[in-house]
């Protein structure tokens, strides 16, 4: 049974009645420009096809009722229990509603209105993984209450509503690429993103390319306090530096030549941080370019290089991580492979001809699994179209 089909299937289980709606929203997959969207940088994700599955409508009662079928559990909430993050009963939120909830808290906030629903979703998008799945959760109740407020915005606004849900609700500080991938994914093109501006293109992807993402099955909890460490590095380093470059507000605005004139002034921690920026910045700058005329082989050279800085630099990586990455980067047909999201665990990102996608890919898993006694899940992704309604 396919996931919508699912969902669909459960809200009439649950609710004795049939849902009005199913929404859709992808997770994502960064090719290059890691930990520099809250640095003020440039990106190049894609949204995959893998995705969250909401199917909602509206509540018959003053509250919201979701059932995660992924876990198998109900919360409850209504506007008057968003601040205390509890249920009606007093009981506290489980984890996973805290993005639901706070979606509902962004859009409260927005003046937008956000009617009681009902609701079932599921997701492929693997948890923890580095793709995103709680952007896709926002995303998808993003939409949902798009369509029952009864008001439209931007995919980019939606975007940014889901962003103030992590950051102000549940309390990860992150930047606008997950939420901006899974809003405004185009079919069979990456995105590139200046994360300062918001201003974005779409980017061909040559057709011999296939991008492979590798699930370590590894995971990670984002909100353990690193993610939010190594921001603070890196606004440290932007104080620092700007005692000598006056005006900068941003690592984006402090190029590879001036960093490396004055990192001596920076402590261990924070200059290694920025660097890794300073430098990421300047590979996705070249990026583009690379692409539009077909250079796949020096754009593959671009990503192992990230996977490099985000080990030794970020310090973002993790054994496994590595394992999968090297063995990636030995296999016939793969131009580049690295670490792709918060770190830690999760997935990797290959760049592979797409001849030798299906090999590789088989490859890559005896190779995975022989050397960390891990069996790791791997898929080969299409860019794919951002959040909405199905049918």
């Amino acid at each position: 049974m396919t996931l919508d089909a699912r969902v669909y299937s459960l809200f009439k289980e649950k609710f004795s009645r049939e849902a009005q709606y199913i929404a859709r929203a992808p997770g994502r997959v960064n090719l290059l420009g890691e930990h520099v969207d809250y640095n003020d940088g440039f990106v190049l994700p894609a949204a995959i096809d893998r995705a969250t599955y909401l199917a909602f409508g509206p509540s018959e009662s003053e509250v919201t009722t979701l059932w995660a079928a992924d876990f198998g559990q109900k919360a409850v909430f209504s506007a008057e229990t968003l601040a205390a993050k509890t249920q009606p009963d007093g009981s506290p939120l489980p984890d996973w509603a805290f993005y639901p909830a706070g979606v509902m808290w962004a859009l409260t906030e927005a003046g937008l209105k956000t009617p009681p629903l009902q609701a079932v979703f599921a997701s492929d998008v693997p948890r923890g993984s580095g793709l995103s799945s709680s952007a896709s959760v926002e995303l998808a109740f993003a939409v949902a209450w798009q369509q029952l407020g009864g008001w439209n915005v931007d995919p980019m606004r939606l975007a940014q509503l889901g962003q103030r849900a992590e950051n102000g609700y549940v309390g990860v500080n992150c930047g606008i690429m997950d939420q901006f991938a899974s809003a405004c994914g185009v079919e069979n093109r990456l995105l590139r993103l200046d994360c300062r501006s918001l201003t974005w293109e779409t980017v061909a992807l040559p057709a011999e390319v296939a991008i492979v993402v590798a699930d370590t099955t590894v995971r990670r909890k984002l909100t353990s306090g690193e993610y939010n460490r190594r921001r603070e590095a890196c606004e440290l380093a932007v104080r620092l530096l700007g005692e000598s470059l006056p005006g900068i507000r941003a690592l984006r605005d402090v190029s590879p030549e001036d960093f490396n004139r004055l990192a001596a002034q920076l402590p261990l921690e924070a200059r290694l941080r920025a660097r890794h920026v300073v430098e990421e910045i300047e590979r996705t700058r070249l990026a583009q370019s690379l692409l539009e005329h077909g250079d796949v082989a020096s754009f593959g050279a671009l990503i192992n290089t990230c996977h490099a800085s985000l080990r030794d630099f970020y310090e973002v990586s993790c054994p496994e991580l590595d394992v999968m990455t090297t063995v990636a980067q030995s296999l016939p047909g793969c131009w580049g492979a690295r670490l792709t999201g918060a770190g830690f665990g999760g997935c990797t990102v290959n760049l592979v001809a797409r001849e030798a996608a299906q090999e590789f890919s088989r490859a890559l898993a005896a190779g995975y699994e022989s050397r960390t006694g891990f069996h790791p899940d791997i898929y080969i992704c299409q860019a794919s179209r951002g959040a909405g309604l199905l049918g």
